[in-house]
């Protein structure tokens, strides 16, 4: 297959993905549903420490086996079939249980949630692996951006549908409809990209190390690799960062926003992803990638401190609470997309040709603990209140801009 039509089929594989992970997103349809269902802080942070942590844990593991084994589509396939078969389960389960009590019904959902979590982190490596042998580096900013403003634009159509569903069936089936709508997209996606084959490689398997000295090897590449290891820090501080992202739905609920309008914060963050898709591509290809992780890190500075702000304000801002929350999650919805093109695209650069799975494996396993945050962050707030989750969220944006000026200047 040619260079040409592998960037279709990724492209089009990632846009049916991205609509159909919008419709079970973390910050507002999760952490939506999980807050209906307990009323706690705790467990909405519990929701994205779950999907983040649960996300890289088993790339070490997959990375290794990858490597050794020469071939990255088996693991692939198991994933992204899995996550959509996760998320079919998660509908039945929502429509089983509407009539059980909302503890019960709630630990089984983050215990599906939990599943799917860790199986969808099997993809993330053969991912990688797969788009950098099929895709030249100068176009890997732009199909991600390709993909993502497609599928934005798909996932319009899902919120849409979201707002329908919310609005008018009974909570929580409501919510296993939506379920299901991004299980089919899922499935869509999986076989798009299953089907356009692994491309050929001059890489022979590895002679098996064995796991530990596969780790070792890790730890080395750790110690000895600055660009890697100030990476590694940089993205330690992104999951300090993150964790106040499932705490803005409860912050507008405490503001008086309703969140049978989750779907229009939904919306607005799709929005923001899409709209800033061409901006990020040019940018990640023409600038560079730690230029746009640095611009990604400053711009991350400004949700939390308008939070903060609203929160010290005593009157002024009830009137413009929807405009103001629809504004905070385009912005955060153009960071978060922007991101993920600077780091994917970063890592895929600092990774040697033949070692991109093992790398990939070290990167998020290492980093992996920085995303159990959110699950801190709701002690926290339970604690001490929301306003010190999103003070730590705006320190340690400006952290991560720090350790990403180290690394230009070491270049």
């Amino acid at each position: 297959m040619s260079e040409r039509k592998r960037f279709i089929s990724i492209a089009a594989a990632g846009i049916s993905f991205q609509a159909g992970s919008a419709a079970i997103d973390s910050a507002t349809i999760m952490a939506a549903l999980v807050f209906q269902l307990t009323g706690s802080t705790v467990a909405v942070g519990a929701v994205t420490a779950i999907l983040r942590f649960g996300w890289l844990l088993p790339q070490l593991i997959v990375g290794y086996l990858a490597q050794v084994s020469g071939s990255s589509m088996y693991y692939y396939r198991i994933g992204a079939f899995g996550r959509a078969i996760a998320m079919a389960v998660m509908a039945g389960l929502l429509v089983i249980g509407a009539d059980w009590s909302y503890p019960v019904l709630a630990g089984l959902v983050l215990l599906v949630w939990t599943a799917y979590a860790f199986i969808s982190g099997i993809v993330a490596v053969p991912y990688n692996d797969i788009v950098a042998r099929s895709v030249a580096s100068e176009l890997r900013s732009r199909l991600l951006a390709t993909r993502f403003f497609g599928g934005g634009l798909l996932a319009l159509v899902v919120v849409a549908a979201v707002d329908r569903l919310v609005e008018n069936i009974a909570f929580p089936v409501s919510y296993a409809a939506v379920f299901a709508t991004a299980s089919g997209l899922m499935l869509i996606s999986s076989g798009v990209f299953s089907a356009m084959g692994e491309p050929e490689t001059n890489k022979k398997p590895s002679s098996k190390p064995g796991f530990f000295q596969y780790l070792r090897d890790g730890v080395r590449v750790f110690r000895k690799n600055r660009q890697f290891r100030l990476f590694v820090f940089a993205q330690w501080c992104g999951g300090a960062v993150l964790m106040a992202m499932p705490f803005y739905v409860v912050e507008a609920e405490a503001f008086g926003f309703d969140l049978k309008k989750v779907a229009w914060l939904l919306g607005a963050q799709t929005m923001g992803a899409l709209v800033s898709n061409l901006l990020w591509g040019w940018w990640g290809d023409r600038l560079g990638k730690v230029s746009l992780l640095k611009a990604i890190a400053l711009g991350r500075v400004l949700p939390p401190v308008v939070i903060l702000a609203m929160s010290a304000a005593v009157t002024g801002h009830d009137d413009y609470i929807f405009l103001i929350f629809l504004a905070l999650f385009f912005i955060s919805g153009a960071l978060a997309n922007g991101l993920t093109i600077a780091v994917i695209g970063f890592l895929m650069e600092i990774s040697p040709d033949d070692k991109r799975p093992a790398y990939s494996g070290y990167f998020n396993a290492i980093t992996a603990p920085a995303f159990l945050l959110p699950l801190l962050a709701g002690i926290i707030a339970s604690v001490f209140g929301l306003w010190v989750v999103f003070a730590i969220s705006m320190l340690a944006a400006l952290a991560q801009f720090g350790f990403l000026q180290i690394i230009t200047r070491s270049q």
